[in-house]
C-alpha cells in the first residue's frame, strides 16, 4: 500500500481521488491534508509538517484557482501555484517520494496553433493564474524529483468548486431553471473533464508507474462553453434557451484561452483510452439525478 499525503482533500478532485482509492481497493493509504491541518502559504509550517511525515507519494491538488481575483492578488496566485509547488518537489525529491502535481490548460492560450495541444508544445499563458501555474510547473521540474504532471481542465466534480459557487454544470442548471435563457460564450474552446475520470486516472498512473514528465489528462474531445452549456440543458431537459455570445460580451477581469483544448494520445497510449466529455458528462447528470431519461 502506498503511504499518499493528498493536499487539497475537500475540492472536487481531492474528493473524487478519496472516492476512486476506496473503489479501487485503496491501492493508496491516504493522509487528507487540508487547510485546518497546515497553511500551506506558511512555508515554513508546510515544510515542517511533511518532512514530519513517513510517505511515498505527494498529491498536490490544492492551488488558488480563483482566476479572476489572481488578476488582483498576482503575489498570492504565485506564492501557492508556483513557489509552494517547488517547495513540495524538493521535499519528495529529498524523501524519494512520488510528487503528483496537478496543473491546467490554462498554461496555454497565447498560441497561435488551434489544434490540440500536445506536452511537448510551448506554454502561453494569457492570465496570472495561466501564468504562475506554468511557472510552477517549470520549477518542480527544476528540481529534479520524481514528478508527474497532470494537466486538467475545465473540471466538473461531484464536490463543486470550492469558492466557486459549485461548476460550470451545476451553474448552467440552475441558471436554465431560474432564468429559461442562457447566452453562453462561443470563442472559447476547451477540454470539459470529469474529475472521477482524472482521479481514476490518476491512481492507475501511480499503481502502473508512471513515467515521470507532463501528462494531459483530460476527456476526449472539445467543446466551447456554449456547446458544453447546451448539452447540459439538452441533456437535463430543462425549457431554456442556449445562444452563443463572444467573450467581448462578457467581459472578466482575467483573459481566457481562445484555444486550450489538451491532446490526451500519450495518456490514452500508455494508460488507457479516455471516453468523451459527451459520456463523462451524461454519466455525471445522471449520478447527480439530473438526466431526463
Amino acid at each position: 500500500m502506498m503511504k499518499t499525503i493528498l493536499l487539497g482533500p475537500g475540492g472536487q478532485l481531492g474528493t473524487d481521488v478519496q472516492a476512486a482509492n476506496v473503489r479501487r481497493g485503496e491501492p493508496l493509504s491516504i493522509v487528507p491534508v487540508g487547510r485546518a491541518v497546515v497553511d500551506l502559504a506558511d512555508f515554513d509550517a508546510t515544510s515542517n509538517f511533511l518532512r514530519s511525515l513517513d510517505f511515498d507519494c505527494l498529491i498536490n491538488c490544492s492551488g488558488y484557482h480563483k482566476t479572476d481575483e489572481a488578476e488582483r492578488n498576482a503575489q498570492l496566485a504565485f506564492t501557492i501555484n508556483a513557489h509552494l509547488v517547488q517547495k513540495l518537489a524538493e521535499i519528495c525529491r529529498e524523501k524519494n517520494a512520488r510528487f503528483v502535481h496537478v496543473s491546467t490548460d490554462y498554461v496555454f492560450g497565447g498560441q497561435s496553433k488551434r489544434a490540440p495541444l500536445t506536452e511537448l508544445d510551448g506554454k502561453a499563458p494569457v492570465n496570472v493564474y495561466g501564468a504562475s501555474k506554468a511557472m510552477g510547473e517549470d520549477l518542480a521540474l527544476l528540481t529534479g524529483a520524481d514528478l508527474v504532471v497532470l494537466r486538467v481542465a475545465s473540471l466538473f466534480g461531484m464536490a463543486g468548486a470550492s469558492g466557486k459557487g459549485g461548476n460550470f454544470v451545476e451553474t448552467m442548471i440552475r441558471l436554465g431553471k431560474e432564468k429559461g435563457a442562457l447566452r453562453v460564450v462561443a470563442d472559447q474552446t476547451m477540454s470539459p473533464t470529469a474529475t472521477a475520470d482524472v482521479a481514476e486516472i490518476m491512481i492507475k498512473m501511480l499503481q502502473k508507474d508512471a513515467a515521470p514528465g507532463i501528462w494531459h489528462v483530460v476527456n476526449s474531445g472539445a467543446a466551447t462553453w456554449y456547446e458544453f452549456a447546451r448539452r447540459i440543458i439538452e441533456q437535463c431537459g430543462i425549457a431554456a434557451s442556449v445562444a452563443p455570445i463572444s467573450s467581448s460580451e462578457l467581459p472578466t477581469a482575467a483573459m481566457r484561452p481562445a484555444y486550450s483544448v489538451l491532446d490526451n494520445s500519450k495518456l490514452c497510449a500508455a494508460v488507457e483510452p479516455m471516453r468523451s466529455w459527451q459520456e463523462a458528462l451524461d454519466g455525471y447528470l445522471a449520478a447527480r439525478g439530473y438526466r431526463k431519461n
